[in-house]
C-alpha cells in the first residue's frame, strides 16, 4: 500500500490523476487530507468534481502558524501511521506545502520510503516557505520525479542523483485528462459575464504580495490602464481584504473557482496574471501569455521567448509585460501527458515487484 499525504488545492489535482494510474496498475493506496485547505471552494469541490478516492484520514488541521500547523501534521501523521494494521510502502508526497514537508519528516523517522512528486523545483528564495519545503523533502526523498530536465540537472547540481527520474509534468496529464472534460461540462456564460477573448484572469495568495495593504493596493491599481477587464479569483486569505481596498471599475471579484471552471475561465482568457505556481505552467500550455507578478519562477522553462514574464509587484513591469506580443506557439517542455503512467510503473517496479 501506497499513502499520499495531501492538503492543499493543487495536490489535489495531482493526486486525482496519479491515483488513476496507481489504480490502474493495481497499486493500493490510501489518502491522508491533512485539511490545509478547508474552505469547500479551496477542498471539497476538487474531490468532489475529479472523483479523489475518499481519504483514509482527514485530520481537519485548517490554518495556523507554519510552525503550529505542520507540527500537529507531523503528530497526527505519525500517529494514523502507527495504528495502522498494514504499514505503508512508501509515503507519496507532492509539491512543497506544509504537508509535504510533515510528510518528509515522519515517514524517514518511521523507516518508510519518501516519493517526491515534483523533486527538484527551486525559486532560490529562502523566503519562501515552499522553498524551505521543497529542498527539505528532497533532501530526504527515495524516489524523485521530476516535471522536466531543469530540476533533474538542479539535483545533480545538489549531489542527488540516485532515483531521479524525469517523467514530465503530471499536472501536465492533469490539464489533458480533464481539461476535455471542462469542456463538456463548463459554461462560460455560466460562470463569468465575459465571452472568449473579452477579459484577463488574476489570482494573487502570496504574502509577499497581499499581507501589506499598500503593496496589495499598488499592485490592484495597475489595473486600472489595462485595457480590458480582469477577473479577479479571490483566494480566502485576502478576501478579508478587500473592503479596505479601492478596487478598479475594470476589476470583476469572484469566489475561488472549481477546477474544471478555472480551465474553462484560463482557455478564453486574454491573458494571465499570477503569483501561482501551477498557473503559470497551466497558461503555458493553454497558450496564454503570462505575468508572472513574483521576482523568481520555479518553472523556468516558461521564461523562454517571454511565454511568462517575471515582474515583481512593480506596476511599470507589470504593464509592460502585458503589453508584449508573444508568438503563441510553445515547445512541448513538461513531457507528453502520460507521466503518471512512468510514476505508477517505476514505483511498482520499485515497491510491489
Amino acid at each position: 500500500m501506497i499513502l499520499t499525504i495531501i492538503g492543499a488545492r493543487p495536490q489535489f489535482v495531482k493526486a486525482a490523476i496519479v491515483s488513476i494510474a496507481l489504480k490502474n496498475i493495481g497499486i493500493e493506496e490510501q489518502i491522508i487530507h491533512t485539511g490545509q485547505h478547508y474552505d469547500d471552494k479551496m477542498s471539497q469541490v476538487f474531490w468532489d468534481e475529479l472523483g479523489i478516492p475518499k481519504p483514509a484520514k482527514n485530520l481537519n488541521i485548517g490554518s495556523g502558524n507554519h510552525g503550529q500547523q505542520t507540527a500537529q501534521m507531523i503528530e497526527q501523521i505519525e500517529k494514523f501511521i502507527l495504528n495502522s494494521e498494514k504499514k505503508p510502502k512508501a509515503l507519496l508526497l507532492y509539491g512543497d506545502t506544509n504537508s509535504t514537508l510533515a510528510g518528509a519528516i515522519v515517514a524517514p523517522k518511521l523507516h518508510i520510503p519518501v516519493i517526491h512528486i515534483e523533486a527538484g523545483l527551486r525559486s532560490f528564495n529562502n523566503k519562501m516557505p515552499e522553498e524551505i519545503n521543497r529542498i527539505i523533502t528532497d533532501r530526504v526523498a527515495d524516489i524523485l520525479f521530476c516535471s522536466s530536465e531543469a530540476p533533474v540537472l538542479q539535483l545533480e547540481k545538489e549531489g542527488i542523483t540516485n532515483n531521479v527520474f524525469n517523467t514530465g509534468d503530471v499536472m501536465y496529464d492533469a490539464f489533458l485528462h480533464f481539461g476535455k472534460i471542462a469542456d463538456t461540462k463548463i459554461s462560460l456564460s455560466k460562470i463569468i459575464p465575459f465571452k472568449k477573448g473579452e477579459y484577463n484572469l488574476l489570482t494573487l495568495h502570496r504574502p509577499s504580495n497581499t499581507d501589506d495593504l499598500q503593496t496589495l493596493q499598488k499592485i490592484i491599481s495597475t489595473f486600472e490602464d489595462i485595457d480590458l477587464p480582469t477577473i479577479w479569483a479571490v483566494h480566502p486569505r485576502v478576501a478579508a481584504k478587500i473592503k479596505a481596498l479601492n478596487i478598479p471599475k475594470n476589476i470583476e471579484i469572484v469566489s475561488p473557482f472549481s477546477y474544471f471552471e478555472m480551465l474553462a475561465v484560463l482557455k478564453n482568457a486574454n491573458k494571465v496574471f499570477t503569483d501561482s505556481g501551477g498557473l503559470q505552467k497551466e497558461a503555458y500550455w493553454a497558450n496564454k501569455d503570462c505575468i508572472t507578478i513574483r521576482n523568481e519562477t520555479e518553472w523556468i522553462e516558461t521564461l523562454n521567448h517571454n511565454f511568462n514574464t517575471l515582474t515583481g509587484n512593480n506596476p511599470k513591469k507589470i504593464r509592460q509585460a502585458y503589453k508584449k506580443i508573444i508568438t503563441p506557439k510553445r515547445p512541448q517542455l513538461y513531457g507528453t501527458g502520460k507521466a503518471c503512467e512512468k510514476i505508477a510503473q517505476i514505483i511498482k517496479n520499485k515497491y510491489f515487484s
